[in-house]
């Protein structure tokens, strides 16, 4: 998924493998939603095929590229099968142009990522909510960004990330999103 820092707007998301080929569909998705009149910075995780499709798809259009990878320690005696492991240490790899280090940063996406699994209980761990077909997923991620982008008011920007971008001129209640 790709989310605009300031505005929170989702941009683009993919589903499928986490393999060469997804990722260049999801690279190619962002620049259909991108302007090239604007440049812009982007930090992905330690994902190798961010490297090229990014770079091939979207040199022209950002203005820094950095990976930042985390470290993770060892799991301590007793953790639980499902805990996440615990970050010891992180790295900065600046991999295109110049990107501001104060702005590198997956936090964003990350929180995205947990709201993904508080309002879609088909991705929670351990549930049989989860989607037996890949067209209701896909349907189901469709609907739960344009709700997002439309539709929720953000507790800090107090708008939609919609109207925060110039989208939208109100937030969207549930007849508008599905007319």
């Amino acid at each position: 998924m790709a989310i605009e820092r300031h505005t929170k707007l989702v941009l683009n998301f993919a589903l499928g493998r986490r393999d060469t080929t997804t990722t260049q569909v999801f690279i190619e998705g962002l620049r259909a939603a991108t302007s090239p009149r604007q440049q812009f910075q982007i930090t992905t995780d330690s994902f190798q095929s961010y490297r090229a499709a990014i770079c091939d798809t979207l040199s022209d259009r950002i203005s820094g590229f950095a990976q930042l990878i985390k470290v993770y320690g060892q799991p301590t005696e007793g953790e639980a099968r499902y805990s996440p492991a615990e970050v010891v240490d992180t790295e900065v790899v600046p991999v295109f142009g110049n990107p501001e280090s104060d702005r590198i940063c997956t936090s964003i996406v990350e929180r995205q990522n947990l709201t993904i699994r508080m309002q879609m209980r088909r991705m929670t761990r351990l549930t049989n909510a989860f989607s037996k077909k890949w067209d209701n997923l896909w349907s189901a991620y469709c609907l739960h960004f344009a709700y997002y982008n439309f539709c929720r008011t953000h507790k800090t920007l107090r708008v939609a990330p919609a109207m925060e971008s110039g989208i939208a001129d109100h937030v969207w209640d549930l007849k508008e999103l599905l007319a």
